[in-house]
């Protein structure tokens, strides 16, 4: 596909979107080159755009789990360049206290809320890097390895308390239980999962509550119903995919992270708008209608790996994962590479609120670097 034609099917979808029509997506196949091109443009952009030397915060550290798993699949040196660059001026770490005593995890953007999953998900990066480089230098991984390990010393198992934590942390465990080899990692993941699945999971949808403030029937979305807001579901989707990549298949709790993953999965799948999208409230398109590509991203991405690595039937899902890519690539992805649709950051589908081509965000960056990713394995040469 064309520059010139991506950037009139954004253009035309704008359009239709506010009227509510459909969007004009391909039928074509889609190739692999094709994904290829799509993740170059997208993660050429950004890095043009934008310099390496931001804090490690979770809207950036996200952008960087899609820009390893890009990585990890093209083997361009200018992405590990760029991670490495981003590591090595927040010092291979997250919030930066170093007084235990003041150690939170309640929601904060301060030194001190080191404890907080949100400071936590650039320590998957830090592994990557240290796993991807030959020379293994402790120093990328001795902050990751001194939270977590303080963490995990403690008595409490409730510091996943929101959706997003799922993604934040969960692989972390996972990746320094490969790195070190200390089953305590293990441990501590079925430990706090149960916890935030007790909290969060609602056994009759299928989903997941982005916090205790959302569950039904306390709250509810504008039409009466539960409402389940379409990136924090997604945040917990592809955090199961990158979870199960990396347990150990002896594991005793993989049985319910399987079990979880396919039923988000099946629940996800009726929900996909026709043009390959999904709204912000899942439930209730009309809470905050129109295209939103993070969550989708996401849930694409999570669909791709589920169908690459056997846990999803091809038969079944990969017609929801090649709508969700077209949507990505040929409507959010604009002809000079930029994301769009990508809501702002916050933590339900707020109405009203205005989400468009121009919308764009780290984070979103990353998600629709991980569906790249997943789908260029997924689809023919």
């Amino acid at each position: 596909m064309t520059r010139r034609l991506t950037l009139k099917l954004a253009v035309a979808g704008i359009a239709l979107a506010a009227s509510g029509g459909a969007l004009a997506l391909s039928t074509a196949p889609v190739s692999r080159a094709q994904v290829l091109a799509a993740l170059a443009r997208a993660n050429g952009y950004w890095q043009r755009n934008n310099k390496p030397e931001q804090w490690p915060f979770w809207d950036v550290a996200a952008y960087h789990t899609g820009n390893m798993a890009a990585y990890a699949l093209t083997r361009n040196e200018a992405y590990r360049a760029y991670s490495t660059a981003w590591a090595e001026h927040n010092r291979w770490r997250g919030a930066a206290s170093d007084d235990k005593s003041a150690w939170k995890y309640t929601y904060g953007e301060t030194p001190e809320h080191v404890l907080f999953g949100d400071w936590q998900v650039c320590f998957q990066n830090y592994i990557d890097l240290y796993e991807f480089d030959g020379r293994k230098d402790p120093r990328r991984i001795a902050r990751a390895r001194e939270v977590m390990e303080y963490e995990m010393s403690t008595a409490n198992s409730d510091y996943w308390w929101w959706a997003d934590g799922l993604y934040m942390v969960m692989p972390v465990m996972t990746k320094l239980y490969k790195a070190t080899g200390d089953r305590r990692y293990l441990d501590k993941l079925r430990e706090y999962f149960a916890y935030a699945d007790k909290l969060m999971y609602d056994a009759e949808a299928g989903l997941y509550y982005r916090d205790a403030k959302y569950i039904y029937p306390k709250h509810k979305a504008a039409n009466g119903g539960r409402d389940f807001w379409a990136r924090g579901d997604g945040w917990v989707f592809a955090g199961l995919a990158k979870v199960l990549a990396d347990l150990p298949a002896d594991d005793p709790a993989r049985s319910l992270f399987v079990e979880r993953f396919k039923r988000m999965a099946a629940a996800l799948k009726p929900l996909q708008q026709a043009d390959g999208y999904w709204t912000r409230s899942l439930l209730d398109p009309a809470q905050a209608p129109g295209p939103e590509s993070s969550g989708t991203a996401f849930f694409t991405y999570a669909y791709a790996w589920g169908i690459n690595n056997g846990y999803l039937d091809k038969a079944d899902y990969m017609p929801v994962a090649l709508r969700g890519w077209r949507f990505l690539s040929e409507v959010a992805l604009q002809a000079d590479g930029k994301v769009g649709y990508v809501q702002p950051i916050g933590e339900r589908a707020i109405p009203g609120q205005v989400v468009n081509q121009d919308s764009t965000a780290p984070f979103g960056v990353g998600a629709f670097l991980l569906a790249a990713s997943e789908m260029a394995r997924l689809v023919p040469q």
